[in-house]
């Protein structure tokens, strides 16, 4: 506040100071000095009252309202009709008070002088501030590491033709030059992009890299379809170039890197390689089922509750409650939120979903309004090699919650769900079928709205495929691929956690949402893709071996059981189970029939499992 009542004085100051000078410079030009030095009573009052008249006329425009740095064209138009009004006002005051007159000629002298004072230093002085802003940015900003070469830009439009500018002003780029355009516009082939050729479409990518030796390709298509980026950089990807891309231009706005768009660029991604956009389930969606609400999130530690909790702290909840069985996580995003969110009031609780002691006073003692239930075994050899586990953890652990949802009066519960929950092969898969029955089931007894989310595979979580062929890259592979036709559905992390988001915001109770996650995604393409954005080629620098099927996993997910069909919700890209039949009766015999058989490490309880889930297929 302080520094912007100085600007204005500032401003005020020179603005009077320009008013002045464009009267004493009228005055010259169209009459004698002698006379000027009279100093008559006339030209006395206009030299009073024309700074005034200014400043008026300014401030009536909202010309003082303007931040200065951000002046623009459209800006500095509003200086024309502000000083015609202050004119206008000085030559009334003239004509009612004196009978001698200065004249029409000397006001349009005035006019077209005040306008060029004024509207000039405001535009020096904005120059002076973008060029001081332009060299700071370049002494603390990192710009992107290129190997020393050519470099070939796919892009001719206007992030293109900034990368171009922003080359030939940093001296850190000296060492590398932008030897050619790659457009699919074919109209511009053979234009010039702020000197540099545009020599074709995406279908010579790979002759132009090798013609002009290009160590490193830049994609600058910001906004360009996910589909039709993922073709061209599977294009780029047969060089043996080096790839960088330009992010969204929302996403550089959100970081605010717009005004150095070198630093902006980043590496390729293997999300970049996906085949479709990523999706904003909740673009148009306030969430206000969250705000000013107590909100527990099981499992909040994990890949997918901490970034449940990170999502609802932007949503003004009364409270989070953070509750995980690991303390290392808890702790983590327990310490990131303090941080992000420093009003937030945060509870951090260890403790396991199996125990319900433990459960009931959690929900006694803090009486959440809405529950995310994340907690549960996923690793599927793993549960393969310990199914009771499984069933212990997963499906009672899940009972238990919705028991203490529903009697402590919760608004809505929300279950983790997977696409392996779909005809499943494996323990995890069917216990969490299971868990979708028991929320729907409860659903149907409750006050509490019930409801099931169920995606695929999540990019970068804990146990994913992605930072497993990391790792294997980093040692120098080989890289383990199961089978060489294995697909899956890919999502992001945000996305996953949007859609659980979306889902309580539009239950109604005992549905399973679905996202369209698109198209699957083959395992060695991910594979393939991803040894040659660490620099290496497949087959050659880093092998690909196949291992074959592990236990209880199968070639491919699906993501709704045949039975279930399909219902379109607000949004078209999330999509509505609808819930099959359940006998509630059979399904509580058979668990009690399972909870007395968990604990005994011989019985057999895929047997038991496969009663309740028709279409669970094990390797018994």
């Amino acid at each position: 506040m302080k520094n912007r009542i100085l600007n204005l004085f500032f401003f005020l100051g020179l603005d009077i100071v320009f008013a002045e000078l464009s009267l004493i410079i009228s005055y010259l030009l169209l009459n004698d000095k002698l006379a000027f030095n009279a100093g008559l009573s006339i030209e006395n009052f206009t030299y009073l009252s024309w700074p005034f008249a200014v400043m008026f006329s300014l401030y009536i425009f909202k010309i003082y309202n303007t931040i200065w740095q951000h002046y623009n064209f459209m800006a500095l138009l509003h200086f024309l009709p502000a000083t015609a009004m202050s004119v206008a006002v000085t030559m009334i005051a003239e004509y009612a008070l004196y009978s001698r007159h200065l004249g029409y000629k000397f006001f349009i002298s005035a006019f077209c002088l005040i306008n060029l004072f004024l509207i000039s230093y405001r535009l020096v002085f904005n120059e002076v501030y973008t060029r001081i802003k332009r060299k700071l940015s370049n002494k603390n900003q990192g710009q992107i590491s290129l190997e020393p070469g050519n470099v070939m830009l796919i892009g001719a439009g206007s992030a293109g033709e900034t990368v171009i500018k922003e080359f030939a002003r940093r001296k850190g780029y000296q060492k590398s030059k932008i030897k050619c355009v790659i457009d699919d516009n074919l109209s511009l082939k053979g234009n010039y992009i702020s000197g540099v050729k545009v020599v074709g479409d995406r279908n010579s990518i790979i002759s132009y890299a090798e013609k002009y030796d290009i160590k490193t390709i830049i994609f600058a298509i910001p906004n360009c379809p996910q589909a039709e980026r993922t073709k061209i950089l599977n294009i780029c990807q047969k060089t043996d170039c080096d790839l960088k891309i330009v992010p969204s231009v929302c996403k550089m706005y959100s970081e605010s890197e717009l005004s150095s768009l070198s630093s902006a660029i980043r590496n390729v991604e293997i999300e970049d390689l996906l085949g479709r956009d990523v999706i904003d389930v909740n673009s148009d969606t306030n969430l206000e089922y969250l705000e000013n609400k107590v909100v527990l999130v099981t499992g909040g530690g994990g890949t997918i509750g901490s970034e449940l909790c990170r999502q609802i702290a932007t949503h003004n909840p009364k409270s989070i409650i953070i509750l995980d069985i690991y303390e290392n996580s808890a702790y983590e995003i327990q310490n990131e939120l303090k941080y992000t969110f420093p009003d937030l009031k945060l509870y951090t609780l260890i403790g396991s979903v199996r125990d319900s002691k433990r459960l009931d006073y959690v929900f006694k003692t803090y009486k959440p309004n809405i529950v995310f239930h994340a907690a549960a075994h996923k690793h599927v050899p793993l549960m393969e090699e310990s199914p009771n586990e499984t069933v212990k953890n997963n499906i009672f652990g899940t009972l238990k919650t919705a028991e203490c949802a529903d009697r402590y009066g919760c608004e809505k519960m929300v279950l983790i769900s997977t696409d392996k929950a779909v005809n499943p092969t494996n323990i995890m898969g069917a216990s969490k079928r299971i868990c979708e029955m028991i929320v729907q089931t409860y659903n149907n007894r409750s006050k509490t709205e019930f409801v099931a989310v169920r995606f695929g595979n999540v990019l970068g979580s804990n146990g994913s495929v992605i930072p497993l062929f990391k790792e294997q890259i980093k040692h120098g592979g080989p890289v383990t691929v199961t089978d060489p036709n294995i697909i899956r559905y890919f999502m992001t992390i945000p996305e996953a956690v949007s859609l659980v988001l979306q889902a309580g915001e539009n239950a109604k109770g005992g549905e399973i949402f679905v996202l369209d996650m698109g198209n699957p995604v083959k395992i060695l393409d991910l594979a393939e893709n991803l040894i040659k954005l660490s620099g290496f080629t497949p087959y050659k620098d880093i092998n690909i071996v196949f291992t074959g099927l592990r236990p209880g996993e199968k070639l491919y997910e699906e993501l709704l059981m045949s039975e279930e069909g399909l219902t379109e919700t607000d949004n078209n890209l999330i999509y509505i189970g609808k819930p099959i039949a359940i006998e509630e009766e059979e399904l509580y015999k058979s668990l009690d029939k399972m909870k007395a058989a968990m604990y005994d490490e011989s019985a057999d309880v895929r047997k038991l499992v496969k009663e309740i889930v028709p279409t669970y297929s094990p390797n018994l």
